[in-house]
């Protein structure tokens, strides 16, 4: 009504509310109503340790459900799936059964949301990440969905492409469970830097959005009008685990413990605001609309 769109992120939370889970919850409920929300989005990671068992799965309402109970917070959810999504049964979380379950939810594995002026676009990064099919880690993925990985991949990108070209929108952005770029335990997605990063340089994509880390941070200024923002701190918060020197002069804003980002839309400007588990303001800036220059 006010002419913006306003909307909070929040990823890597499903817990059934322990690890500080209830208390960002709390207060996000606080500052959505302040900000008089639109919509939240999921950065991923929804449920631990290892996703949806089904659509009948208790833990959706354990650590969805009962916990995001603040009439702010009864809007849509917009998600994407994250690595441990991918653990159990990924197609549970799409399914139109949930909804039925809980009307906020809205999962899908890339997809995309047109709100006036706003246009953002969701990503299936966990596909992307090749140590996942190699073995190589301790974790075990359900990809039967996923019978044939390169068509995936290609479809995907190609669809990225398609639809961000298409758009008319004053702000594009673009939402996905695994970092770009990370100076946290994760550090870079080496995967996503070569197949996605070109694109968003491309098309001049002013925010990429992740989780995944489990923190929050803000990168800018590495050699593209990108910037680069974790919103990982829903739960479990990873401690002194990170590398400053991989981008000192780039990281604006680096906070190892729970929160969850706000973004402030209008046809002229961006305000995005880092808040810790208890709704006090850690980081801000704002970004004026087709330049890139943040501030």
């Amino acid at each position: 009504n006010d002419g913006s769109v306003n909307f909070l992120v929040v990823g890597d939370w499903g817990r059934k509310g322990a690890f500080n889970q209830s208390a960002v919850a709390h207060a996000m409920g606080e500052i959505g109503g302040k900000l008089k929300i639109d919509f939240v989005v999921s950065t991923g990671d929804n449920f631990y340790t290892d996703g949806l068992s089904g659509v009948n799965d208790p833990a959706f309402a354990q650590s969805f459900s009962r916990i995001y109970t603040a009439k702010s917070l009864q809007i849509p959810w917009y998600s994407v799936l994250g690595n441990h999504d991918y653990h159990g049964d990924s197609e549970a979380q799409l399914s139109p059964l949930l909804k039925k379950r809980d009307r906020r939810w809205n999962c899908h594995r890339s997809f995309d949301v047109r709100a006036g002026f706003v246009h953002i676009f969701f990503l299936d990064t966990t596909p992307f990440v090749n140590k996942y099919f190699t073995n190589s880690t301790d974790e075990k993925f359900n990809w039967k969905n996923i019978p044939n990985r390169d068509i995936y991949l290609s479809n995907v990108v190609k669809d990225l492409k398609t639809s961000i070209k298409s758009s008319n929108a004053t702000w594009k952005i673009v939402v996905g469970h695994h970092p770009i770029r990370s100076i946290a335990f994760h550090g870079d997605t080496t995967e996503l830097l070569h197949q996605i990063l070109p694109i968003l340089q491309a098309n001049k994509i002013p925010m990429y959005i992740n989780g995944h880390d489990h923190c929050l941070q803000h990168i800018s200024n590495i050699g593209t009008p990108v910037e680069f923002l974790t919103s990982g701190g829903g739960s479990m918060a990873w401690r002194n685990q990170t590398n400053y020197q991989r981008y000192k002069k780039n990281t604006k804003f680096y906070y190892d413990g729970q929160g969850f980002v706000s973004v402030q839309l209008t046809k002229s400007e961006a305000n995005v605001v880092f808040y810790d588990v208890h709704g006090k303001t850690l980081h801000s800036f704002n970004l004026k609309a087709n330049t890139g220059n943040a501030y």
